[in-house]
């Protein structure tokens, strides 16, 4: 299955530079839906059109801050990123957010569209103080995982339980 990232050239990897100064990275809007059924369908083979409208919904209308953003190239949707801003879970006040999906157009991949995203996602959640952005990455998903490593992602200390009924 591939993965939902484009794993943007090695030159854009340091998660520093400011990629999404070369790249314009903007809040995502309700009209960004068709483009990022349109992307999805392109890297998963699926429709997920009723999935995404949630998530675009929820990242709409019930959240208090907007951190989901989407890149535009040539006048295009070339990708996105959503997240949330999680202030905590289980009792615990943590101001941290949550990347759910990034996602690029094949077309534009491995031309720091991926970079861009997090870079302005870093930079917007920085300006919130939000202290930590963790994300879920399926464990043989190597590519991906080597992407987020470049951009200073490293495991956390969480465990991640699960029961079969």
């Amino acid at each position: 299955m591939p993965s939902e990232l484009d794993f943007s050239a090695a030159s854009s990897d340091d998660p520093e530079a400011p990629a999404h100064d070369r790249i314009p990275v903007r809040s995502m809007q309700p009209g960004d839906l068709p483009a990022i059924v349109r992307i999805d369908r392109h890297i998963t083979g699926h429709d997920r059109h009723a999935c995404y409208a949630r998530k675009l919904d929820e990242a709409m209308s019930e959240s208090a801050v907007r951190v989901s953003l989407v890149a535009d190239v040539d006048g295009q949707v070339a990708g996105f990123i959503m997240a949330r801003v999680d202030f905590g879970e289980f009792g615990h006040t943590e101001p941290e957010a949550v990347m759910d999906t990034i996602a690029v157009d094949p077309a534009c991949g491995h031309t720091g569209v991926a970079s861009a995203l997090l870079s302005q996602l870093m930079t917007n959640l920085g300006a919130l103080r939000v202290e930590r952005v963790r994300t879920k990455v399926v464990w043989n998903q190597f590519d991906l995982l080597g992407f987020l490593s470049r951009q200073g992602f490293r495991p956390g200390q969480r465990l991640a339980l699960r029961r079969e009924l």
